[in-house]
């Protein structure tokens, strides 16, 4: 394994590092609210951040999430190029590319994603036309090209997609566990609040149209693909908790010496950090094995229960470790917290992510 990142990798990675520590002010977080930067979204955009990512790969895009999850920046940079960019250039169809590619890059089409909950929506072919045949025969496919030329109705309620009041399309999976595209303003929205704030909202589907995104299992990579980035985005976000814990305990004075000169504060800060690490390792790995065509699955809900797991420590810990003003609301790092326990229970908890990891070794040994 070579996690040594490439040059247009790590040209990507210092460029949006300089974007976002420019851009992404407490100044302009407090003004942004639950909502989103859209200046900033504009300025990643036209910088090619967004686009760089079908180049760059999925080990590209966990860089570049990790310096958004350094300063917990407003924007739906991780959403769009999961269930956008990456999902449409590995699942969709060739017309799909062409269609909705270059709108992703350019930031004038925003997707997001809610794969977690697919008992919640289910699918039916079109009202408006009876002569066509059921998708399943098709859809049984797993070329791209052949099922998403088949529309779907589809039926259920999603109570918290994250981005959604940001997004133009958001990919959902069905009771069949079936990707399918649907268009924001085809469908009803309402605005919720989250505890962190990412612009989410209630998606209700009834009978609203979509169209399908790839074959059969298309759902599983996509997934896992979403598992992956966001560990990297939980990477950076701890790694920001942690960067602000110490440089408060190394100015902090406490009977004449800094609070980082008490071992009990070291240990605390020295287990952080190695979390952190363990974080961003573990998503280097599934990013890298998924980008060499290797099998990952196992590794990116490695990656994701670390994300979920130690990312929570991580998050306690920055708080923790300010002492009183880490029960400050306005403080800077307890938007760290807020998104450090958003991501703990995103795509799946630790439990639940340790049980789909066991049954998935199980059906591996088994031959299954």
């Amino acid at each position: 394994m070579d996690f040594t990142p490439t040059e247009e990798q790590t040209a990507a990675a210092a460029l949006a590092a300089r974007i976002f520590g420019d851009l992404s002010t407490q100044e302009r977080l407090a003004a942004a609210g639950t909502g989103s930067d859209a200046g900033l979204w504009k300025e990643l955009c036209a910088a090619g951040l967004v686009g760089a990512v079908a180049d760059t790969g999925l080990l590209g895009l966990v860089l570049l999430l990790e310096e958004q999850g350094r300063v917990t920046a407003q924007v739906p940079f991780a959403a769009s190029c999961v269930y956008g960019l990456l999902a449409v250039a590995a699942h969709g169809s060739p017309e799909q590319r062409g269609r909705l590619l270059p709108g992703i890059a350019d930031g004038t089409v925003v997707v997001t994603g809610a794969l977690t909950e697919p008992t919640s929506v289910s699918a039916s072919p079109p009202s408006a036309s009876p002569a066509s045949a059921p998708p399943s025969t098709a859809e049984s496919s797993s070329s791209p090209a052949s099922s998403s030329s088949f529309p779907v109705e589809l039926t259920g309620v999603l109570p918290a997609v994250p981005w959604l009041r940001d997004a133009t399309h958001v990919l959902v999976a069905d009771d069949r566990r079936r990707l399918r595209l649907v268009r924001t303003a085809e469908a009803v929205t309402e605005p919720v609040e989250l505890t962190a704030p990412w612009s989410a909202g209630r998606l209700t589907l009834e009978g609203t149209p979509a169209e399908t995104l790839g074959g059969t299992g298309a759902y599983d990579d996509v997934l896992a693909t979403a598992r992956t980035a966001f560990a990297g985005l939980q990477a950076g976000v701890c790694a920001g908790s942690l960067a602000r814990a110490v440089e408060h305990t190394n100015t902090r004075e406490q009977f004449g010496q800094p609070l980082a000169a008490r071992q009990g504060v070291q240990l605390r800060a020295a287990d952080a950090y190695m979390d952190t690490e363990a974080i961003r390792v573990t998503a280097y790995e599934a990013a890298w094995r998924r980008d060499a065509g290797l099998p990952w699955a196992t590794h990116a809900l490695t990656a994701a229960w670390w994300a979920s797991e130690a990312g929570s420590r991580v998050v306690h810990t920055g708080q923790h470790l300010h002492g009183g003003a880490g029960a400050d609301l306005g403080h800077p790092v307890h938007r760290h917290f807020l998104w450090g326990r958003q991501l703990d229970a995103y795509l799946g908890c630790g439990a639940e992510l340790l049980q789909e990891l066991g049954e998935l070794i199980v059906d591996g040994e088994a031959g299954t």
